[in-house]
This record gives structure tokens, C-alpha cells and sequence, in this order.
């Protein structure tokens, strides 16, 4: 079914796409899934509170003539329910449903629709500028007014063939983080650092909810959340996910709108959901107080430039470390900011480009306060074109506080993957190797090694993963004796071919009488 529904959506992608850039397309595509999505789930709503007198498979036709036909008292228990339960009630006349109604009946002009994002865009913090990145007026200025408004019209119709309550929760989630990872893909690498692929977001949300999973209530942060999938990886780990509580930063507006939606459409309520609109660097997440969460997920962007002004070395989350990363490689300023607003039981994990293991200078110098933290659970290397946002090979940092240990675990999961076309991917059987690998802790030929600390002190604080795991494939020893033997064979058999050839040639000569062949023959055999 999931396939059925994923199929659907992006067919409907197709009338946008090609017409419109990948970003713009993205943004109207799962805009507009989103507002569908509400409508449909208030219709659905409608159902449930008549089902008594409402055939089950009714249809959203005839959910709209009950809602139509409700009296004022009625519509206003149904608005009262619809707010309290999921924050917001649609107009009839703004459902898209009934939107579309009029689409087909060219009775609608663009306007409409704008003006249905608006209203529900002033029903509560949640949805405020929700659509900022949909300026559906903007046809008005265009010379192809009459062209746009048909486009959009045959998207609406087109996206209005689905009816979303015909599938079960996981499968309209998973169509929606599906489309996230499309546009991802498409996007290219400077503008899809938005979205951590599937397979990483489990690898990282599976290991840092190891004995957590009955944790409640359960905190996580992200404070680069982009599209909040990382995040939201989580709720499969959990054993509660009702009980588990959002908190994420991202300063891009645009891509801040998107996590929204997602955090919406996955069913997280007003309540569970902390979500800024701001830079995480400098604006700190409650500068006064440390230890708030039960695990951070990061995929910061790589080696981003950042102001690094000395007034950090004041600042809480970078003091310990009496240096402050470079100006020109924000790196270690994620994780430490990261780590500090980890608790003491929790645990983080955060996507880096492999120069942290090994840079020097203020690099250095911060590794090394970590390492003799004991802060440093496990380091992993990934593929290479693993992630939307770079082709390089990266890794896995896992961090914790108040260990018992000051040993690292290094994994190689470079090599193991599956390559397709555009991006390599981590299969099941890979995840599930690294996750098994972490649990046990072991030693494990060409894969994983578990270097104590004295040992990592001897390679003056190098984290390189290569000085730990050695891959390297020894080639079998060479048998001189036996490859001299074979030498002298086939030398004996050129010179043996060499004097048949030379026979040959003199026997045609003689025959022939002709002294330009033996000429020739002495020519060939250097005589």
C-alpha cells in the first residue's frame, strides 16, 4: 500500500515538476500534501462522530453533505473538537476537497486557495507562516497567469484522486518522508543538507536509544533538525512515542516550515513539539542550563564557516575546552554544543566530515579534552556518497558523559553498502552489522577495533580510522623458486619456436632460390 501511495504522490509531482526548480517545486508539492492532509483528516473526523448514521466506506463526498447540512450548534461542538484535538478547523469552503469541487467546475480562481493557507496559518504558533514559501498571488503578476492557474488546477485535481484515510498512518508517514528524500536527491548537494538519509537516521536514532527505549517522558534535540526526519527516526526506538518530546533548531525558514509539516503530519501534538526558527550557535538553547536531553542527533553542515568570536571562550558550552574551533570549520562547535545540552545518562550521535579525527591546532587541542573526558564512545566510518549533502566519506560520532571507560570503539562500515545509481545505500544487513557490532564492544577482523587509551594517546590523540581497523588485503607470499623454474620454461620455449620459425623460412628460401628472403630472415632474427 505504502508503494501505491508513494507511486501516486510523485506522479502528481510530475505536473510540477520540469516547470517549476526542484526547491520551489518541493515546497509546493508537500504544502500542498500537508493542507490535503488536514482537510482530509477533518472529514475524517466528521465520519467518526456520525458513523452511527454514515455507511463506513461514505467517502469524502458524503462526509462534506454531513458537514454542510450540520447546524450551527453542531458545526460549533465539531470546531471546538476539531481545535482541541489537532489545533485547527478548516472552513468548509476552504477544504481542499471542496476546492477542488469547484476546480472541476471552473469555479475557483487562485486567490481562494491562498486565502484558505492564511486562515489556517492564524490558528495558532504551529501554523504561523506555515506557507510563507507558497505565494500563489504571484501568478497575478505573471504573464502567464491563465498557464499557472491550469497547472495548479490539474495538480489539485490530481492530488485529490488520493484519499488519504484509504491508508494506514505508517504508510501516509512514510510517503511523506519518501517525498523529503526525492527532492533530497534532486536537489543537489549545496541544498539538500535538509535531509539525512533513511538508513543513517536509523543507524544513529537505534544506537542512542539503546537502554533508553523505556525512558518517559523522552527528550531528544536536534539543533540542526533541517526536516526533522533525523529526529523522528526515534519513535521506532521508543517504546512510548507518545511520550517522547521534540526540541530542534534550524535557521532556514524555508526548511523550518518543512520540519513542521513533518512533525504535524507524523501525528506529534502541540505539546511535544519545540521547534525555533533561529541559528544554533548563537543562539544558544537555554545558555543556562546543561543537561537537558536525553539524546542529541546532529547532521550539521560540513566544515561551515562561523564567527568563532572570542566571547564563545565565556560561553558555557565551549569553556572546558580553552579553545574554540576555526573560523573556518564550525565542526567541533556543533558537537560541543551538542554534548553540552546532553544529560549525564544520555547519549548523542553526530554526522562529521573524517578531518575532526585528525586535524590539528585548536582541533587537536579540543579532541584531546574530549578524549580524556572519556567523552567518546565509538567512532564509524560510513561510505562514501552516502549522504545528499557531500560525496565524501564521513563518520558516525557517538558521545556520552560520566563513562566508566576512556576506550573507543572503531568501526569500518565503509566497504559495505549498496551501490546504486545516484547514491550508495546502507542495506539492512549493514545496519544491522554495525548495530550488533557497537552492543558487543568486540574486536572484529578488518571491521572494528577497541583501542584503549593508552594506545590512542601513543598516536597523540589521532582518530584516524585506518590507524585503528586495518582493511588492507596481504598479498600471498610470491614462491621464487617456482617463478624462476616457470621463467627459464618459458624462455626455453620462445628459443625453441624461434629455431622452428628460422628452419622454416631457410627450407622456403632454398626452395624459392631467392636470397631476398634469407635477407629478410636475417633481418627478423638480428644476424
Amino acid at each position: 500500500m505504502s508503494t501505491t501511495l508513494n507511486n501516486f504522490l510523485w506522479a502528481s509531482a510530475n505536473i510540477l515538476r520540469g516547470k517549476m526548480d526542484t526547491i520551489k517545486c518541493r515546497n509546493y508539492l508537500l504544502g500542498f500534501i500537508f493542507y490535503k492532509y488536514l482537510s482530509d483528516l477533518e472529514l475524517h473526523e466528521v465520519y467518526a462522530r456520525e458513523k452511527d448514521t454514515v455507511p463506513v466506506f461514505s467517502g469524502r463526498k458524503k462526509q462534506l453533505e454531513i458537514l454542510d447540512k450540520l447546524n450551527e450548534e453542531d458545526r460549533r461542538k465539531l470546531e471546538e473538537a476539531m481545535c482541541l484535538k489537532h489545533g485547527y478547523f478548516i472552513k468548509p469552503r476552504h477544504l481542499f476537497y471542496s476546492i477542488c469541487q469547484r476546480a472541476k467546475d471552473y469555479n475557483f480562481k487562485l486567490f481562494e486557495l491562498q486565502e484558505a493557507f492564511k486562515d489556517l496559518e492564524k490558528q495558532g504558533e504551529q501554523f504561523k507562516g506555515l506557507f510563507a514559501d507558497i505565494d500563489l498571488e504571484a501568478a497575478k503578476r505573471s504573464a502567464d497567469e491563465q498557464q499557472f492557474q491550469e497547472m495548479i488546477v490539474n495538480f489539485i485535481q490530481a492530488l485529490d484522486e488520493i484519499d488519504f484515510f484509504e491508508y494506514s498512518r505508517d504508510a501516509i508517514e512514510g510517503a511523506y518522508e519518501h517525498l523529503i528524500g526525492q527532492f533530497a536527491a534532486e536537489a543537489g548537494r549545496k541544498v539538500s543538507e535538509f535531509y539525512t538519509p533513511k538508513s543513517v537516521s536509523r543507524v544513529i536514532s537505534e544506537i542512542v536509544s539503546i537502554r533508553q527505549e523505556n525512558k518517559v517522558p523522552f527528550h531528544v534535540y536536534d539543533p540542526t533538525m533541517g526536516s526533522g526526519s533525523l529526529m523522528l527516526s526515534i519513535r521506532h526506538f521508543i517504546h512510548d512515542r507518545e511520550k517522547i518530546y521534540y526540541h530542534g533548531q534550524e535557521p532556514n525558514s524555508t526548511t523550518y516550515n518543512l520540519a513542521r509539516m513533518n512533525f504535524i503530519l507524523h501525528g506529534v501534538d502541540r505539546g511535544r513539539m519545540y521547534l525555533k526558527n533561529v541559528d544554533t550557535l548563537d543562539s544558544n538553547w537555554s545558555s543556562e542550563v546543561s543537561g537537558q536531553f536525553d539524546a542529541v542527533v546532529m547532521n550539521p553542515p560540513y566544515s561551515a564557516k562561523w564567527s568563532a568570536d572570542e566571547k564563545f571562550l565565556e560561553d558555557a558550552r565551549f569553556t572546558p575546552y580553552k579553545k574554540l574551533a576555526p573560523k573556518s570549520k564550525a565542526d567541533f562547535a556543533f558537537l560541543l554544543h551538542g554534548f553540552y545540552h546532553l544529560k549525564e545518562t544520555g547519549t548523542m550521535g553526530i554526522i562529521l566530515p573524517h578531518g575532526v579525527l585528525f586535524r590539528g591546532g585548536a582541533e587537536r587541542i579540543i579532541r584531546k579534552t574530549l578524549l580524556e573526558k572519556g567523552a567518546i564512545d565509538a567512532i564509524i566510518g560510513l561510505p562514501a556518497n552516502i549522504l545528499y549533502a557531500t560525496s565524501i566519506p564521513t563518520v558516525i560520532i557517538i558521545l556520552k558523559k560520566n563513562r566508566d571507560t576512556s576506550d573507543i570503539l572503531f568501526i569500518d562500515a565503509s566497504n559495505e553498502f549498496e551501490k546504486q545509481k545516484n547514491q550508495n545505500k546502507l542495506r539492512a544487513r549493514d545496519i544491522e552489522k554495525i548495530i550488533t557490532t557497537y552492543k558487543k564492544r568486540e574486536n572484529v577482523k578488518k571491521y572494528a577495533y577497541l583501542a584503549n587509551f593508552k594506545e590512542i594517546k601513543s598516536n597523540d590523540f589521532n582518530l584516524n580510522i585506518s590507524r585503528y581497523v586495518h582493511t588492507f588485503e596481504e598479498e600471498e607470499p610470491i614462491d621464487i623458486v617456482k617463478l624462476s623454474k616457470e621463467i627459464a620454461e618459458l624462455n626455453q620455449k620462445i628459443s625453441n619456436m624461434e629455431q622452428e620459425q628460422q628452419t622454416m623460412l631457410e627450407q622456403l628460401a632454398s626452395i624459392s632460390g631467392s636470397s631476398e628472403i634469407m635477407v629478410a630472415t636475417n633481418q627478423i632474427f638480428g644476424e
